[in-house]
C-alpha cells in the first residue's frame, strides 16, 4: 500500500514537472539545461526533471538545436556577434559542436552586422581620430565582434585620415 502511494506521488511530481516544463516553453524556446535548472529551483528533484526532460525531447517539444537556431537568429537581429552569442550559449549549456555548427549554418552576413551596427551607433563616416576609433573598437567588441570584424568595420577610409607625419 504504501509504495502505490510513493508512485502516485512520483506521477503527480511529474506531471507538475511535466506541466511546468511545458508552460515554459509555450512562452519561448529553450535549452535543456535551463528547463532542468528551472524545474530544481521550483523544487522537482533532479530524477523527475530528468524524466521530463527525456520525455520532452522524445517527443520533440523541447530541442537544444531549435533552441541554438533560434538563439542565434534573435540575437543578430539584435546586433550582437558571434563571440557574445557563442559565450551566451556556453552560459545556459549548449555544446561547443551546437553551437559552431548552427553559427556556421545561420544565414548571417557578420561583416555587413558589424558595419551596419557601428553605423547605427557612430554614423556612417569613418572614426576621425584614434581616441574615437578605440571608442567604437570597444564597443563593437562588447557587442560580441571578432577583432578582424572590428578591424573591417572601422577600416573604412581611416588610412585617408591617418597618413604618417611628413618629415619635410
Amino acid at each position: 500500500m504504501l509504495g502505490s502511494t510513493v508512485d502516485a506521488d512520483h506521477a503527480a511530481d511529474e506531471g507538475r514537472a511535466r506541466t511546468t516544463a511545458l508552460h515554459l516553453l509555450a512562452m519561448r524556446e529553450h535549452a535543456s539545461a535551463e528547463i532542468k535548472e528551472k524545474l530544481l529551483r521550483k523544487g522537482f528533484n533532479a530524477e523527475v526533471a530528468d524524466r521530463v526532460i527525456q520525455t520532452l525531447i522524445g517527443s520533440r517539444q523541447l530541442s537544444d538545436s531549435r533552441f541554438t537556431e533560434s538563439f542565434v537568429r534573435q540575437h543578430a537581429a539584435r546586433g550582437q556577434g558571434p563571440v557574445r552569442i557563442r559565450a551566451s550559449l556556453r552560459e545556459v549549456g549548449i555544446s561547443q559542436d551546437l553551437i559552431e555548427q548552427c553559427l556556421d549554418a545561420a544565414e548571417v552576413d557578420w561583416q555587413h552586422l558589424v558595419h551596419s551596427v557601428r553605423a547605427r551607433k557612430f554614423g556612417a563616416a569613418a572614426p576621425a581620430d584614434f581616441r574615437e576609433r578605440a571608442k567604437q573598437a570597444r564597443f563593437l567588441q562588447y557587442r560580441g565582434f571578432t577583432h578582424e570584424q572590428v578591424r573591417a568595420a572601422l577600416a573604412s577610409d581611416w588610412d585617408d585620415h591617418c597618413e604618417p607625419a611628413s618629415d619635410t
